[in-house]
């Protein structure tokens, strides 16, 4: 399968007559026919077509879509299946929500194949500004008056020195990654098998989100919170602070005019969470000093060193282990006991072959359970959506096809679709917990993106890959080695919640070999 490639129609952005006059002629040529004409790539020849599509009449479009992305047919996935219908391209104008009040402008080309999707990650076709959560950006009043390195593009000066002090963050304490995994998750499994016996059934969510914060703070910077005056409230505070910033995005199950009118027109105020935001950093201010000292060295002011700690540790790292884990656990629930059996065959002839031990030499003899990790990954990203401002006119390839985007214009995907692209993957929509196995599987890894990249490359200071890409994938590789050295297999139930999926296990089958 062929790379996306791109052309640029312009010069740099100085030559502000130049491109007028381009784009003049652009428009002059396309209206001189409406049939796909070809356009030569270095790499391949495609049709030039048209970005299909339509924004409708201003704020009366927007409206129209946010409420079919919220509450029409088919849900989200539905909303982008039915435009690529409507359209017959994967490459489409439509607009995002919230769009009004929220969002000044609303209006996207949405990339919504494998194909097209990569752009997204060439900084030096797309700029990122402001752009993590997509086209409005929460209030710097939920993040101690600063932008953190999540809203900062790698053109900027600051954003170096940031992703540096990350890199930091997951690397100073690598060598106790491991053991306080084990350990904390050790006791997870421990209150679930206690609430299974009392109760018939756990929640695999609220268990997960105060081991994911007990074990990030113990493994990262060496504190327990239970034992500050956070006590056991991380969560909690976390859940209502994100709420605070992604409101517009979320879909709470209330009455539809209630939570249209209330999350998705107007932002919630920010003084109403900040007496939790500031416990929050009061904690880290003191637990991640020595992380702090680092900053200092790399030139990150104290203070804005504290508030990118604070958001990388509790909205990028827990929240992304409160998508991801009850969504592994799902998929590996839902794949039966034949895959478990494979699994716990795995898992403990290589533990067993390193004396008992989970070291990463044991994990690295784990290739099951490192595909069956990438296929959550795949087939459920815990980021959905990416979203960059083109830098110039270029033009964007999906499989058959070369679309026009002008400079300015806001380029969206989602992720899912790119993920599951038919074209790319066999059996799309199933969780296959081998696909990544062999040659084969691993040539399929570069269509892995939940990192804002391919799994194929490393984060750099340079782009907009996770800094956290391999910690994610170690620690969810870390859940499953832990699942099936306990447990020969597992039931569960599912349900939806406003951020991923609820898991409730049923049953946990204890190891029997």
């Amino acid at each position: 399968m062929a790379t996306a490639t791109y052309l640029s129609f312009s010069a740099p952005p100085s030559s502000c007559a130049g491109r007028q006059r381009r784009r003049q002629a652009t428009r002059a040529s396309a209206s001189a026919t409406d049939q796909p004409r070809e356009v030569v790539s270095p790499k391949r020849r495609l049709p030039l077509r048209k970005v299909p599509g339509d924004y409708g009449p201003p704020v009366v479009g927007a409206l129209r879509d946010r409420l079919e992305y919220f509450y029409g047919p088919g849900g989200r996935d539905g909303f982008f299946t039915a435009r690529v219908r409507a359209h017959g391209s994967t490459v489409v104008r439509l607009n995002m929500p919230p769009g009004p009040f929220v969002a000044r402008d609303p209006r996207v080309v949405a990339l919504l194949d494998a194909a097209s999707f990569p752009v997204l990650f060439d900084t030096s076709l797309v700029d990122k500004t402001d752009l993590f959560t997509g086209t409005f950006m929460p209030s710097t009043d939920l993040t101690g008056g600063y932008r953190v390195l999540s809203y900062v593009d790698p053109s900027e000066p600051n954003h170096g020195p940031l992703k540096a002090l990350l890199f930091y963050l997951l690397s100073h304490r690598r060598q106790h990654v491991i053991p306080k995994f084990r350990e904390v998750y050790g006791d997870l499994f421990g209150l679930m098998e206690n609430e299974l016996a009392r109760a018939g059934k756990a929640d695999f969510g609220q268990y997960n989100d105060a081991a994911a914060f007990s074990f990030l703070c113990q493994a990262l910077l060496g504190r327990d919170p239970a034992e500050s005056a956070l006590q056991g409230d991380g969560p909690k505070l976390i859940t209502k602070w994100v709420l605070f910033q992604l409101s517009p995005l979320l879909n709470l199950g209330l009455p539809k005019l209630v939570e249209d009118s209330l999350l998705h027109s107007f932002r919630l105020p920010p003084a109403l969470v900040r007496k939790d935001y500031d416990r929050l950093a009061d904690f880290f201010r003191d637990a991640a000093r020595g992380v702090v000292d680092e900053g200092d060295r790399l030139g990150v002011p104290r203070e804005e060193a504290v508030h990118n700690i604070v958001f990388a540790m509790c909205f990028n790292s827990f929240g992304g282990m409160k998508i991801l884990f009850p969504s592994l656990v799902k998929w590996l629930g839902r794949a039966g006991a034949r895959t478990h059996g494979r699994l716990a065959t795995e898992v403990r002839d290589a533990v067993r072959a390193h004396g008992g031990e989970v070291t990463m030499k044991a994990l690295s003899e784990m290739p099951l359970v490192k595909s069956a990790v990438y296929e959550a990954l795949r087939i459920e990203p815990p980021v959905a959506m990416q979203y960059g401002r083109a830098k110039r006119d270029m033009v964007v390839e999906s499989h058959d096809y070369g679309f026009e985007v002008r400079e300015g214009e806001m380029l969206f995907g989602y992720q899912p679709m790119a993920t599951k692209d038919p074209r790319v993957f066999a059996r799309p929509e199933e969780y296959v917990p081998d696909r990544f196995l062999g040659e084969d599987g691993a040539r399929l890894l570069r269509h892995v993106v939940w990192s804002n990249g391919p799994e194929t490359a490393s984060p750099t200071l340079q782009d907009k890959q996770c800094a956290g890409k391999d910690f994610v994938v170690l620690i969810a590789r870390l859940l499953v080695a832990e699942l099936f050295l306990r447990y020969d297999s597992f039931d569960v139930q599912v349900g939806a919640s406003a951020l991923g999926s609820s898991v409730t296990i049923t049953s946990l089958k204890k190891a029997t070999f």
